[in-house]
């Protein structure tokens, strides 16, 4: 699809998706708004500006991959897969009934325009790593770009992931941490310390860029530079700082909203303020 590289154009987008999110989640009654929210920005350029993707070919071979890692963020994939013209975009209200094709995790089986069915934290790199190993090995030049929560890292299954990509000098695949500092239980530096985070991934042998992952001619600028690094042999992560619930002032910052669906009052207030 052709790319959008105006950034008031890609901030007007980022308030229709969190829209849709907030939507989607209070229809359903559950879902994931703080990490979708948090997302938001990162999705919406990777999806409109960066990767290739064509949504009347989508098994086209040589497409970009997409792997969502942290499953549970679902609202904000399907929003933009709607905006992207996957399926339309009244499917949306069908979030997490019990026949919708949209469940609360990505399911392939259910919807094929997913590559992979993710959700057990840990395993969407796992997963992403064996992707990028086969389009190495079938010489198709694609990129695999993987997201993943920074709660995500207290898995030691990512570990193990980030030394075999290492080792198979894996560099077609982009890692992404969603870096928003809160997991379910609370902040991560109170349930598992991952600082100093960089330095960790550069003894694994990565190359890693940081970016303020709400900015958006910050985050244009580094998934150029990301894959320049990438094309050269570079295995990369992209450490991304955000807010959890970013765009609604009484999510920000807090555990209370990475699951947990708004009563109508708190709809309404947030809706307000994303209009």
């Amino acid at each position: 699809m052709q790319a959008i590289s105006d950034v008031e154009q890609l901030s007007q987008l980022c308030k229709e998706l969190r829209r849709d999110i907030l939507d989607m989640v209070y229809i359903a009654g559950s879902g994931h708004i703080g990490g979708s929210f948090s997302a938001t920005e990162l999705m919406s350029v990777l999806f409109f500006n960066v990767m290739h993707h064509d949504p009347q070919n989508p098994q086209d071979e040589n497409r970009d991959r997409f792997i969502l890692s942290k499953g549970h963020c679902t609202p904000i994939y399907y929003s933009i897969l709607a905006h992207c013209d996957y399926f339309p975009h009244e499917e949306l209200q069908s979030f997490r009934k019990i026949d919708s094709r949209l469940q609360g995790h990505p399911d392939k089986s259910k919807f094929p325009l997913m590559e992979s069915t993710s959700g057990s934290l840990g395993q969407g790199l796992s997963i992403a790593a064996g992707m990028a190993f086969a389009l190495r090995l079938k010489n198709i030049p694609a990129k695999i770009y993987c997201l993943m929560g920074d709660g995500e890292l207290d898995e030691g299954q990512v570990w193990e992931s980030f030394a075999t990509i290492n080792k198979y000098k894996l560099s077609n695949l982009i890692i992404i941490i969603d870096h928003n500092n809160i997991q379910l239980g609370g902040s991560n530096e109170d349930i598992k310390n991952l600082e100093p985070l960089k330095e960790k991934f550069t003894s694994f042998g990565f190359t890693v860029l940081e970016v303020d992952g709400h900015t958006i001619p910050a985050l244009l600028e580094i998934f150029t530079a990301a894959k320049k690094e990438s094309d050269e042999g570079k295995c990369m992560i992209l450490i991304a700082h955000t807010i959890k619930g970013k765009g609604v002032s009484f999510m920000e910052n807090t555990a209370f909203w990475h699951g947990i669906a708004p009563n109508k009052e708190e709809y309404e207030k947030a809706m307000q303020e994303l209009e």
